[in-house]
C-alpha cells in the first residue's frame, strides 16, 4: 500500500529495539537524531537505545499524520479532532485534584479524581502534540507533575489491582507524549510508575490476589499487563518490556492471548475469554489487548498478528455479534475462588450488547489498512462508532475510562 508523504511510519518497520535484537546488542545510536554511536552489549548505558520514543500508542508517523491532516482541514481526521476539542478533559484550564493515596474498591473510593486527571492529562498533550499550542502542554505538564509529587499509595479490595493497571497504562502514555516538554520532570514521574503501580502490576500478575489462577477475567491481567509493558517503555527498560511481551504469549494467567482466546471457530472467528459474561466487558477487553499490542508494535513486535493472527479473529468474533449477528459458542468452564470452584459458561451473553467504546478504529486501521487484511466485522464497528471520543464521552463512570480512545484521529489511514 502507498504511503502518503505525511505518514512516516513503515508498513514494515525494525525499531531500534528490533536492531539489538538482531545483532545481539550492537546498535548504531542515533537514529532519532541524536548523535552516533555504537554500544556493545547489554550494559546499562546502552538500554535507552533499545527503544524507540515516542513509542507506546502513538509513534511519530501517527502523531505527525494526524498534525498534517488536521492542518490540512481533512476528514476523517478533522472529525476526530473536533471531537477532541469538544471534550471538557481536553481544555487547558482543567485543574488538577492530586491525592497521596487513591482507594479503588471498599470504604474511602476516590479514584475517581485520577483517572478523570489522567484522560485530561492525554488529551491536552494531544492537543500539545498535534496544533502545538502552548497552553495545553503546560496543562497536561501541570497535572503530570502533581501526580507526581503527591502520589504515595494505591489501595481498596481487589479492585486495586485493576486501578493500578488500567491507570498505570493510561497514565504513562500521557507521559511518553510529555516526555521531550522542557517542564516536565520525568524523573520523579518514573519513580512515581515503578514505585507506585508496577509493584501492583507485578503482584497481580504473580500471585492474582491468592486466587484460583482461573478466577480472574482476563482484563484484569491484560490492564496489567499493558501497564508493565507501558512502565518499561516509559522507563527505558528491558526487564519489564520482556516481562510483558512473555505474559502475552506464555502467562499462566487469563490474559495470556490462548487463555483470552480459548477457542477457534470456522470462517476466522475465535471466542473471548469473556463472551459469556456480558459485552462491555468484552469490548474492554478489545481495547486491553489492542493496547499492548499497538505498544509492541511502535517497538518492533508484532503481538497483532502473533499464533496466526489470534487476537485478529477474537475481535472478528466479539464485532460479528456486537453488530446482531449470531457466532458459534464453546461451553466455557473456569475454577473460582481459592479453592477452583467450577463455573461454566455455556452461552454467549447478551448482556450491553451493541455497547459504544471507542476501541475499534485502532483495530481496524491496523488489520485492514496497515496490513491490507479482510476484516469486514471489526470495520462495520469501526464505523458506526466514528468519529471516537474519549473519556468524557462515554458516561461519568469508570467504564467510560478504561481506554483513551480517539482512534480516528490518530489511526486513520
Amino acid at each position: 500500500m502507498p504511503q502518503h508523504p505525511d505518514d512516516r511510519t513503515p508498513r514494515h518497520r525494525l525499531s531500534r529495539r528490533g536492531l539489538l535484537k538482531l545483532t545481539g546488542g550492537l546498535a548504531v545510536a542515533g537514529a532519532a537524531g541524536g548523535t552516533a554511536a555504537i554500544t556493545i552489549g547489554g550494559s546499562a548505558d546502552a538500554a535507552p537505545a533499545a527503544f524507540t520514543h515516542p513509542g507506546l500508542l502513538h509513534a511519530y508517523g501517527e502523531l505527525n499524520r494526524a498534525k498534517v491532516r488536521v492542518a490540512a482541514g481533512t476528514d476523517p481526521w478533522l472529525a476526530g479532532w473536533n471531537r477532541l476539542t469538544a471534550n471538557s478533559h481536553s481544555q487547558s484550564t482543567w485543574t488538577p485534584r492530586p491525592v497521596a493515596t487513591v482507594v479503588r474498591g471498599g470504604t474511602g473510593e476516590n479514584y475517581g479524581s485520577l483517572y478523570n486527571d489522567i484522560h485530561a492529562a492525554y488529551q491536552n498533550a494531544l492537543r500539545w502534540k498535534i496544533a502545538g499550542t502552548a497552553a495545553h502542554g503546560d496543562c497536561a505538564v501541570a497535572i503530570l507533575n502533581a501526580w507526581s509529587s503527591t502520589l504515595t499509595t494505591v489501595t481498596g479490595n481487589a479492585d486495586r489491582f485493576l486501578a493500578a493497571g488500567l491507570y498505570g497504562w493510561q497514565f504513562a502514555n500521557a507521559a511518553e507524549l510529555m516526555r521531550d516538554h522542557s517542564g516536565f520532570d520525568l524523573g520523579r514521574f518514573r519513580t512515581m510508575m515503578k514505585e507506585v503501580f508496577h509493584p501492583l502490576n507485578e503482584q497481580f500478575l504473580t500471585g492474582h490476589n491468592d486466587a484460583c489462577i482461573t478466577n480472574y477475567w482476563a482484563n484484569w491481567d491484560l490492564c496489567n499487563v499493558a501497564s508493565v509493558m507501558a512502565i518499561g517503555i516509559l522507563c527505558d527498560d528491558s526487564a519489564l518490556y520482556d516481562r510483558a511481551v512473555d505474559y502475552f504469549k506464555n502467562g499462566a494467567g487469563n490474559g495470556a492471548i490462548r487463555k483470552a482466546v480459548p477457542f477457534l471457530h470456522p470462517d476466522g472467528l475465535a471466542q473471548w475469554q469473556e463472551s459469556g459474561r456480558d459485552q462491555g466487558h468484552t469490548m474492554m477487553g478489545m481495547g486491553q489487548m489492542g493496547a499492548i499490542c499497538e505498544m509492541a508494535w511502535n517497538q518492533g513486535d508484532d503481538l497483532y498478528g502473533y499464533d496466526d493472527n489470534r487476537f485478529m479473529k477474537a475481535a472478528q468474533y466479539v464485532a460479528k455479534y456486537n453488530l446482531g449477528q449470531s457466532v458459534p459458542f464453546t461451553t466455557y468452564s473456569w475454577g473460582s475462588g481459592q479453592n477452583c470452584a467450577y463455573n461454566e459458561h455455556t452461552a454467549i451473553s447478551a448482556s450491553a450488547r451493541g455497547q459504544s467504546r471507542p476501541v475499534w478504529d485502532l483495530l481496524h486501521y491496523h488489520y485492514a489498512r496497515r496490513r491490507g487484511l479482510a476484516v469486514p466485522y471489526i470495520t462495520a464497528m469501526a464505523e458506526q462508532g466514528r468519529p471516537e471520543g474519549g473519556g468524557g464521552d462515554y458516561g461519568t463512570n469508570s467504564g467510560g475510562f478504561d481506554q483513551l480512545g480517539f482512534g480516528t484521529l490518530l489511526y486513520a489511514r
